[in-house]
């Protein structure tokens, strides 16, 4: 993508991502049982580079950014520090 275009992705779009994304998860077990529980680890995956883009967009403000995403304020700064996010 160049500089200044806008990456627009559709909830569609993200759920493709993550199905194709978990599913390469499971080949690359070729049949072993997961080490960890699945729903954790995609969550974790996905939850701190969004809390991060979102912090970023909204220029490190947290009201904005706890709004942008639909959380508590509180919430948003306890998963902050869960994924040991700088601020």
């Amino acid at each position: 993508m160049k500089k200044g275009e806008r990456s627009v992705l559709n909830e569609n779009e993200v759920a493709q991502y993550v199905r194709e994304a978990v599913n390469t998860y499971f080949t690359d077990l070729d049949g072993e049982d997961p080490s960890c529980a699945v729903y954790d680890m995609v969550i974790n995956c996905v939850e701190k580079p969004l809390i991060e883009t979102v912090l970023d967009h909204a220029g490190g403000n947290q009201t904005r950014a706890a709004e942008l995403l639909g959380l508590n304020r509180n919430t948003l700064r306890k998963k902050i520090q869960a994924h040991k996010i700088k601020s």
